[in-house]
């Protein structure tokens, strides 16, 4: 399922990376890697904000999309 539809507060281990190359290379950079345990901290509006590698992390909900856990 997309990281996009996890409820708040639930870890989650990452299985895989979407998109194009330049949006995983994104991701990656900031920590989203598969293997990595990503939490919901919160969920407002276009915006979600997650806890990943001991940093909180706002991204789109677009951007949430292409996370699978």
């Amino acid at each position: 399922m997309p990281l996009s539809m996890v409820n708040t507060g639930e870890p989650m281990q990452i299985k895989r990376i979407g998109g194009k190359e330049e949006v995983k290379k994104f991701l990656e950079n900031l920590g989203f890697v598969a293997g990595g345990i990503v939490t919901v901290v919160s969920d407002i509006g276009g915006s979600v904000i997650v806890k990943v590698k001991d940093s909180r992390v706002a991204i789109g909900r677009d951007m949430a999309s292409k996370i699978m856990v």
